[in-house]
């Protein structure tokens, strides 16, 4: 039955015909498979592959660029100044906002009536909105059923992404023959909208630059034959999609899902517009989160390997007074980098949860969790995945630091969002390895601005 699904999304997308407009391009609906076969390496447990059923739609060539977005907002938030390049640094309030000043502008239907967190979409609305996680999917896929729509691992001079790791280095990183597609270029920011070869739609850069705002509230996917889904109407996070300038490309497949609060600012995920009626009625979502640490007992608990997250850690504790807590794995990691290199990409891959070497016994007396790790592959380490689960973190405050190479936080926001979906997650602390002379300064700023 997937194989006929497949071939008939195939059939699909060869068969129609695409009306260009000098920004959009004119998608035919159809039926498709959503998600991946288990088979697809570096998968997510929330790929389940299901059918869906989509109208007709635009969708825009390219990302909204800075100057779009100033000239309708009065203000460009991006990290990386550049007219051309996407903006970024937006939420997803922001970006439906912007849909309706777009629509607005050209006499059309504004579809989002937006009162606070809460956004109601107009189905029967002509004006411009965001895709849907399925549409954007369908979008990126083009009939395409493999990791990436070009039908090949992706190079760093095909897309916008941590180049020096392309997909499947993890489990090749010494063996580096064996890869499809070699380690290549890592620019570390955004570049014009227009760059790289388009896939079969048209459609730039659907893998890397910026990942993409959907409509969509994080959820599992459901079991059933869906047409036009909407997603649920309640929830704590918003989906983004394709990766950005700083994934690694496993996090860019057609599949990959990530997550993140509707109110958060991230600086390598932006949005493309869509239009297009998909039926009628209304669908309303609100994803909240609030955050505050007055009054409320904190923990910091933290996974170090280097020492360079338990320096983080203490200097938190220096500056709050908190208690602390090691998380140590029953079975420790290797002492050679080298080493715990192959560790680490193992247990990712094979999703392990490694047995803790204790527990904390009062943990309902917390309401703050300042949970601290190495940036691992672009991920968290595997034993903050068992902290994760051996906890009850519905209702509780997350306040993640990390120390990095280079990566930043990579996609380990959105494992703990998919790990902890109850929990609030504020704004990250990220350090360069130790923090050196910059460190008391940067865990100040970072304890002050999420009060």
């Amino acid at each position: 039955m997937k194989t006929i699904l497949i071939f008939m999304s195939i059939l699909i997308f060869s068969s129609c015909a695409f009306a260009y407009t000098d920004e959009f391009v004119f998608v035919k609906g159809g039926k498709f498979l959503m998600g991946s076969p288990k088979s697809e390496n570096w998968r997510s447990d929330d790929e389940t592959q299901h059918e869906v059923i989509l109208s007709d739609f635009y969708i825009s060539k390219y990302e909204v660029t800075q100057a779009e977005y100033k000239s309708l907002m009065g203000e460009n938030p991006s990290t990386f100044k550049g007219d051309d390049l996407p903006v970024e640094n937006v939420t997803w309030l922001d970006a439906v906002k912007f849909c309706n000043e777009k629509s607005k502008s050209e006499n059309l239907t504004p579809v989002y009536k937006i009162e606070g967190s809460k956004v109601t979409w107009d189905l029967s609305a002509n004006g411009y909105r965001l895709p849907t996680e399925s549409e954007w999917e369908y979008s990126c896929r083009a009939g395409t059923t493999t990791p990436f729509n070009l039908e090949h691992s992706i190079g760093a001079d095909e897309a916008n992404f941590y180049g020096h790791y392309p997909y499947e280095i993890e489990e090749n990183y010494f063996s580096q023959h064996k890869l499809s597609t070699k380690p290549g270029i890592y620019r570390g920011e955004t570049v014009n909208v227009k760059s790289f070869t388009p896939n079969k739609l048209g459609l730039y850069q659907m893998h890397g630059n910026v990942a993409e705002w959907c409509w969509d509230i994080y959820a599992p996917y459901p079991d059933d034959l869906t047409e036009n889904p909407t997603g649920t109407s309640t929830g704590t996070r918003r989906v983004n999609r394709g990766g950005g300038w700083n994934d690694f490309a496993k996090n860019m497949r057609s599949a990959y899902r990530a997550a993140a609060p509707q109110e958060r600012k991230l600086f390598n995920v932006g949005f493309r517009l869509a239009r297009g009626e998909i039926g009628k009625g209304f669908a309303t979502s609100q994803a909240v989160q609030k955050t505050s640490r007055e009054g409320k007992k904190i923990l910091i608990a933290y996974f170090t390997w280097s020492g360079n997250t338990q320096g983080i850690a203490y200097e938190l504790q220096k500056q709050t007074g908190a208690e602390i807590f090691e998380i140590q794995p029953e079975k420790s990691y290797s002492d050679d980098y080298n080493t715990v290199l192959r560790q680490a990409q193992r247990d990712q891959r094979t999703q392990a949860r490694p047995k803790l070497k204790s527990r904390i016994k009062n943990f309902n007396d917390y309401d703050i969790i300042m949970l601290g790790y190495p940036n691992w592959w672009a991920s968290i380490p595997m034993p903050i995945a068992s902290f994760l689960q051996e906890y009850d973190f519905n209702g509780k405050i997350i306040m993640p630091f990390c120390s990095h190479g280079g990566g930043r936080f990579g996609q380990s926001l959105t494992a703990i969002a998919k790990l902890a979906p109850n929990a609030v997650i504020t704004e990250g602390l990220s350090i360069h390895y130790s923090g050196g002379g910059m460190l008391k300064e940067n865990v100040s700023k970072w304890l002050s601005e999420n009060q």
